[in-house]
C-alpha cells in the first residue's frame, strides 16, 4: 500500500498582506532605536512608537487569522498552525509592551525599548517565516 501524501494549505492572501506588515514595520522601530542611541534625537523615540502601533494594528489582524486557522486545523497537521500563532502572539503581546516603554519619556525608554524591539524583531522574522514557508507535504500510512 503506496503512502497517500497530504499538503498543508498555503496561507490566504488577504493573511499574507496581513503578515507582510509586522516585520518591516518592527524592524523600522528597531532602526529608529538604534538611531536614537546614536544620536539621541527624540523624534526616533517617536517613529519608533508609531512603528509599532503599525506593526500592532495590522499583526492584530494576523493573530485573529492565525486564531482562527488553529481552530479549524486538526489532526497531526495542527502543530504548525498552532506554532505560529503562538509565535504571533508573543510577538504582538511583547510588542504591546514595547509601545508601552516607549510612551515615556525618550530617555527612559532606553535600554528596554531596545530590547523589546529586537525581541519583537525576531519573533515577526519568526513568525513570518513559518506562515510565508509554504506547502509542505506529509506522509500518512
Amino acid at each position: 500500500m503506496r503512502p497517500v501524501r497530504r499538503y498543508s494549505r498555503p496561507l490566504h492572501p488577504l493573511h499574507a498582506i496581513f503578515l507582510a506588515f509586522p516585520l518591516p514595520l518592527f524592524l523600522g522601530a528597531l532602526l529608529s532605536d538604534l538611531a536614537y542611541g546614536a544620536s539621541y534625537q527624540v523624534q526616533w523615540i517617536n517613529f519608533a512608537a508609531w512603528l509599532i502601533a503599525g506593526g500592532l494594528l495590522v499583526g492584530a489582524f494576523a493573530v485573529l487569522w492565525a486564531l482562527i486557522d488553529a481552530f479549524r486545523s486538526k489532526g497531526a497537521s495542527a502543530t504548525r498552525p498552532i506554532v505560529y500563532l503562538v509565535a504571533l502572539l508573543v510577538m504582538w503581546v511583547l510588542g504591546f509592551i514595547n509601545a508601552l516603554v516607549h510612551a515615556k519619556d525618550a530617555w527612559a525608554t532606553m535600554p528596554a525599548g531596545l530590547y523589546l524591539s529586537l525581541i519583537v524583531t525576531l519573533l515577526a522574522l519568526v513568525a513570518a517565516w513559518i506562515g510565508y514557508s509554504g506547502l509542505h507535504a506529509e506522509e500518512v500510512a
